[in-house]
């Protein structure tokens, strides 16, 4: 018996969080909120912060209202 989902494979996924964020940027005139790109695409925001990590851990940064940068020491470069 197969089986058949409605969910889009995550690359497929992440394409269109990228799409959004696109759209999202030129009619908000700055970064959106993960929420705002949730309502966009279609999901959850707990599925939008899952796929931002992903895109962040491949290289791929794509910045909402409300990221901050990782904190580092000025001295020694490590994590605070």
């Amino acid at each position: 018996m197969s089986r058949t989902t409605t969910s889009l494979p995550a690359d497929m996924r992440q394409a269109s969080i990228e799409r959004a964020h696109r759209k999202l940027l030129l009619k908000l005139e700055g970064e959106p909120s993960v929420r705002e790109l949730a309502d966009a695409v279609g999901v959850t925001p707990s599925t939008i912060s899952l796929q931002l990590k992903k895109m962040r851990e491949r290289g791929i940064d794509i910045r909402t209202r409300g990221w901050r940068r990782r904190r580092m020491c000025p001295h020694c470069g490590g994590d605070l």
